[in-house]
């Protein structure tokens, strides 16, 4: 039998890696990876390795980097879409932003360029607490953010990266948005509170104002364009706009959503937030 060809972006991101871990366990199913480093590279900021990476490719789950919300977002995925779409690309499952209006006009470019799609909206990921911005800080012992009155349901990147999969494979999530949130809403502060708990250590959290977080990160030298973003974050999107929580996960794969709790405990036994 064929085997179908899909390319996965981010193969080395949160979920991208788990969308690959979860292909390799279906028949029929020839994965090429989306990244810099590969045989074939794929660089968002580099067009011209998207020719290749696109050859005889059925489907694409598109995650760009850094964020959708980024200027240049859109105009990247009009390309891409586009080159997609003449390469012979049947279906394309875009990652997006919960309530970023930046991410929906790119949601809107992947419905109008693509032949079959499905949009992935999620809220912020658990992971950011272990395998992305929000480590060190609890490595450290504190954690201090802006918005700590901010009501967030976090997402598992498993639970998305099974919705992720499930959309490619599966005919009935054609031109469906799902928008995936846990089951919970949390403050960063009681987050880190169920993280401090899992662990066994004595994590506090501090609350700060937006411009007193971004002097921290000018004073550690975060590069000006991961400033923009975190403050377009804080800013915009945890405003209270998604502080709600959808049934999208259950109504795709027939269970729950992982709870933050659980998140914290079985990555608590992986050692990632000993010292």
């Amino acid at each position: 039998m064929k085997k179908t060809k899909i390319l996965v972006l981010g193969s080395n991101g949160k979920t991208g890696r788990r969308v690959v871990e979860r292909l390799e366990k279906t028949e029929n199913i020839e994965i090429r990876l989306g990244s810099r480093n590969e045989k074939i590279p794929f660089d968002w900021e580099k067009p011209e390795t998207w020719q290749k990476v696109l050859e005889d490719i059925e489907m694409v789950y598109i995650t760009f980097q850094p964020d959708l919300a980024i200027p240049s977002a859109a105009d990247s995925i009009e390309k891409f879409t586009k080159l997609a779409t003449e390469s012979g690309v049947q279906k394309m499952v875009l990652l997006s932003g919960r309530g970023e209006k930046e991410a929906q006009i790119c949601e809107g470019i992947v419905k109008t360029n693509a032949k079959n799609w499905t949009i992935v909206r999620a809220s912020w990921f658990n992971q950011n607490f272990s395998e992305s911005i929000f480590l060190d800080p609890v490595l450290v012992g504190i954690v201090a953010l802006p918005r700590a009155e901010a009501l967030e349901p976090f997402i598992d990147a498993d639970d998305i990266a099974e919705v992720v999969t499930v959309s490619l494979l599966e005919e009935k999530h054609n031109k469906q948005t799902y928008e995936l949130t846990g089951p919970r809403l949390l403050s960063f502060e009681q987050a880190v509170n169920e993280i401090a708990n899992a662990s066994g250590r004595n994590i506090t959290f501090q609350g700060l104002s937006l411009a007193e977080y971004i002097k921290i990160l000018r004073e550690y030298q975060v590069p000006e364009d991961q400033i923009w973003l975190v403050n377009y974050l804080f800013e915009q999107v945890l405003d209270g706009r998604n502080s709600s929580i959808t049934s999208d996960v259950e109504k795709v794969l027939g269970r729950k959503a992982k709870d933050f709790s659980a998140y914290a405990t079985e990555t608590a036994k992986t050692g990632i937030w000993n010292v």
